[in-house]
């Protein structure tokens, strides 16, 4: 089985998701990556943002971003 990519907008990162992607770094199942850009620039300015299987995750904190990616991962198994 394939790891599942989340990936980080440096930027966002640095706006205060670096919390949430240390928590999803530390699971072995999940392949974190940041990148310059993930497309999702008006979304970047308002909310923490992670981006699962090509779909934005968006919360308004790192903890409940921690949350909603594993959600989004339970609803769809097929990632």
């Amino acid at each position: 089985m394939n790891p599942i990519v989340v990936e980080f907008c440096i930027n966002n990162i640095v706006s205060g998701s670096q919390k949430a992607k240390e928590v999803l770094e530390k699971d072995p199942d999940l392949d974190v990556v940041e990148y310059g850009c993930t497309s999702f620039c008006g979304l970047c300015a308002q909310f923490m943002v992670a981006i699962v299987g090509g779909e934005p995750i968006i919360a308004d904190t790192a903890e409940e971003l921690v949350e909603k990616v594993y959600a989004f991962i339970d609803e769809n198994p097929l990632l």
